[in-house]
């Protein structure tokens, strides 16, 4: 029961409930940091509060004396009409015992105790881990002892070399590694020596790169437009799906390369004299980087008139500044009023990429000037457009 600010025996419990879910107090198990005694913040009744409200005052004192795990020290308070009363000066927690008694966290302790026992034994460096994130090791609890086992196996492989498929180890599968990436990078980072890390990579969707494991290759899709380049005998629509590495390695002397977004615009694009078309992967351009003959074509790309659609360009430009936009224009918007439709969540972040005429019409759709988030999907632009827009550029 709180009586004014007078601090309960439920406050002091809730002071010592922040050492544990700060982490502060199970990191001490690991580190051995000394945090009791720890002294509470108590407030007491005023003078007045005392004189004026005796008997609330003597109820409250009794419900804290009468606290376990907690020592309350006193103090002698002296009033003309009550005399001498021994009153609640400070609050302390003496001991880690008491402290987990008063929150009821012994048994979490235990369990977190556990953790570091199997830690020293098996990887005594992750420990630094444990000391920074318990919570998170607690939460990881039935699963701590097969990451170890995964750390362990990477540094008794220096060049794993392997897909994490083919890691060998018992109730391990690459299902549970990916789920567990995050924390894994995390111990990795601290357990494995600098020069076993490929610092380059970075994030989730490049654990695998980052630790020395191999990846699924990226792939790009693409059809040869013109049938003087096919690069199949058979005259049927080729399309043709490529690791990057074998893609960057193409031999082919087209001058023109269209990239799409959608992919019946991709199986329906025209044939057209020198070029290719490639299906498009949204934001993820860095798989045509190694692709140095794309340097020497002219790159058109097609996206939604929409302000994604601009930010893409503008990625795509980051990699090759050469790029130039098509069906992007405000011509084509306007003449597809009646296809118009709504983009869920725009972007509006700056984009400095764009030429003057992309600029202003990006301005336009991210500050709502023609439409409430307006958007034109390519694949709502009429073909008998797209044939003479293609018939007026190459």
């Amino acid at each position: 029961m709180t009586r004014g600010n007078w601090t309960t025996p439920a406050d002091l419990r809730a002071q010592a409930l922040k050492l544990w879910d700060r982490g502060e107090l199970p990191a001490s198990l690991v580190t051995g940091a000394p945090l009791f005694p720890k002294r509470l913040t108590l407030k007491c009744p005023t003078s007045a509060e005392m004189a004026s409200r005796f008997d609330e005052v003597r109820s409250w004192i009794g419900e804290l004396r009468m606290m376990s795990h907690c020592r309350v020290e006193m103090r002698e308070f002296k009033h003309r009409v009550f005399g001498a009363n021994a009153v609640p000066h400070e609050a302390w927690i003496d001991t880690l015992e008491d402290a987990l008694a008063l929150i009821g966290k012994r048994r979490d302790a235990a369990r977190f105790t556990a953790l570091i026992d199997l830690t020293c034994e098996k990887q005594p460096l992750a420990l630094a881990w444990l000391a920074k994130r318990p919570m998170r090791a607690l939460e990881l609890g039935d699963d701590w002892s097969l990451l170890l086992e995964i750390v362990a196996w990477r540094l008794a492989h220096p060049c794993p070399g392997v897909y994490l498929r083919q890691i060998d180890i018992p109730c391990v599968h690459s299902k549970f590694i990916e789920a567990h990436r995050g924390v894994l990078s995390e111990l990795l980072d601290i357990v494995l020596p600098l020069e076993a890390i490929d610092q380059t990579a970075s994030g989730a969707s490049q654990f695998a790169k980052r630790y020395g494991f191999r990846d699924k290759p990226m792939r790009i899709r693409f059809r040869v437009l013109d049938p003087e380049h096919s690069l199949l005998a058979e005259p049927l629509l080729q399309d043709i799906t490529l690791d990057a590495e074998s893609f960057a390695r193409l031999d082919t002397d087209v001058t023109h390369v269209f990239i799409t977004e959608n992919e019946i615009n991709f199986l329906a694009f025209p044939q057209v004299k020198n070029s290719l078309v490639i299906f498009g992967a949204g934001y993820g351009f860095e798989m045509l980087s190694k692709a140095k003959w794309l340097s020497r074509c002219r790159i058109h790309y097609w996206g939604d008139i929409d302000t994604h659609g601009f930010a893409i360009l503008d990625q795509l430009r980051s990699r090759f500044d050469h790029v130039r936009s098509f069906l992007m224009d405000r011509a084509t918007l306007l003449a597809f009023e009646s296809q118009w439709g709504e983009e869920e969540k725009q972007t509006l972040r700056d984009l400095p990429r764009l030429n003057p005429d992309e600029m202003a019409l990006y301005d336009d759709l991210r500050d709502n000037r023609i439409g409430e988030n307006l958007r034109l999907e390519q694949e709502r632009i009429g073909f008998g457009w797209v044939e003479s827009a293609l018939s007026a550029l190459v």
